[in-house]
């Protein structure tokens, strides 16, 4: 089954793959500098105390990103 959502949504310890960024010019290319490309395969790794920020496997890097810049990313979660 799959579903799509924010990357903000995504559970600790789930992957999923990037759809698309919806955001301004400026946020969706340093998104996309980071390694959020369509295709790209990003893992929850974990969430702060206060679930802002939240650390993402991204491409082989550990990124930390706050809620306002990862629910401008949209995801499609894959279960197997």
């Amino acid at each position: 089954m799959r579903d799509i959502n924010k990357l903000s949504e995504l559970h600790q310890g789930k992957s999923a793959l990037v759809i698309d960024i919806h955001s301004s010019d400026c946020m969706r290319r340093r998104l996309q500098d980071l390694g959020l490309i369509k295709g790209a395969e990003v893992s929850c790794l974990q969430k702060s105390p206060l679930g802002d920020p939240v650390a993402y496997l991204i491409r082989g890097a550990v990124i930390a990103l706050r809620y306002e810049d990862s629910s401008c990313v949209q995801i499609e979660c894959c279960e197997v």
